[in-house]
Formats: C-alpha cells, structure tokens, sequence
C-alpha cells in the first residue's frame, strides 16, 4: 500500500513540476505559500481584536493554544519517526522552490499546523466560515506543487490538523475553560 501511495505521489509530483503556471503567478504564489509559515495569524489576532474586542481576543487565543501544542506535538513525533525524503531529495531534477521549513516532508507542517489553528479559529468565528480552512489547504497544495512536499503529505496533515484540533478543544473544554471561565464572562 505504502508503494503505490508512493508511486502516485511522484507521478502526481512530476505532472505539476513539469506543467508550470507562469512566472508571475508562480511569485504570487510563493508569497501566499509564505504566509503558511505564520505570517497571516498576526493579521488575523489583530482583526479579532479589533472587530470583537481584546477580552474576546484573549479567549481565542486560549482556546488555540491547546490545538497548537497539540499539532506541534504530534508534528515532530510523526516528523521523525517517519523521516521521509522530500521531492526536491527524491528526484534528481526537482528543486524546492520555496525554502522547506525543516529537513523531512511528512506530514505537511503548513497543513498540519495551520488547521489546527483555523479549525480552532473557525469555531470561535463562524463568520470566517470556509476561509479558515481554505488557507491551510492551499498552503499545503502549493507547497505539493513547489516540490517541498508529496500530496499524501497534505492528506497526511489535514488528518493530523483535525486530530490536533479535537484533541486541543478536549483540553479546552475540559481543563483550561473550567479554570478561565470567570475571566471570560462579564
């Protein structure tokens, strides 16, 4: 089973790295896959402040700190236990291009982490609705398509942002909120 995730992953590798877009779309899009590295929250955080006020801000937060750690976590234990090469590694005539964040592929980190956070964020939200989960997927696909990452690497990481997200919202709801509540009403 592995062998055919593996086979499909190159073949799926190989067809975008050799059916480019053009060269300005490709720096568009090497700058929006850069906000995957965790540019974007600080906008997002100062737009809650803002629209909801610093209080509600703060409750965000600490319901996204569990995900967090929870999908930072699970990241680095799966990250090196699994210690898969990267494409740019794995076929001679790839180049990563964008700068990888770390030395092994799976799961994908910009997919990973950053669900746990927007699924998180979602809840908390609503009104941010598909966006929230749009920007981790495209992130992860984009970085598919920079030669950074394999496609089961995103699959990968969208099922360990999702594990990450409840796991962080069971601490949540369980262990921080019961401590904090006081401070978040009024």
């Amino acid at each position: 089973m592995l062998k055919k995730i593996a086979k499909f992953d190159e073949k799926f590798s190989r067809y975008l790295y050799t059916h480019r877009l053009s060269s300005n779309a490709d720096s568009w899009l090497r700058r929006y896959t850069r906000l995957g590295d965790g540019y974007v929250w600080a906008l997002i955080a100062i737009l809650i402040g803002i629209v909801d006020g610093p209080l509600f801000l703060a409750k965000v937060l600490a319901q996204v700190a569990p995900s967090l750690v929870a999908a930072l976590a699970l990241y680095w234990i799966v990250k090196l236990t699994s210690k898969r090469r990267r494409p740019f590694e794995a076929i001679p005539e790839f180049k990563a291009l964008v700068p990888p964040l770390d030395k092994y592929s799976f799961p994908s980190g910009h997919t990973m982490n950053n669900l746990a956070i927007a699924t998180t964020v979602l809840l908390a939200v609503p009104v941010a609705g598909a966006v929230m989960i749009a920007l981790p997927l495209t992130w992860g696909f984009l970085r598919v398509y920079f030669g950074v990452h394999w496609l089961s690497d995103v699959i990968g990481g969208f099922l360990l942002g999702i594990l990450s997200f409840a796991i962080g919202h069971v601490v949540w709801i369980f262990a921080i909120l019961p401590l904090v509540a006081g401070f978040f009403q009024g």
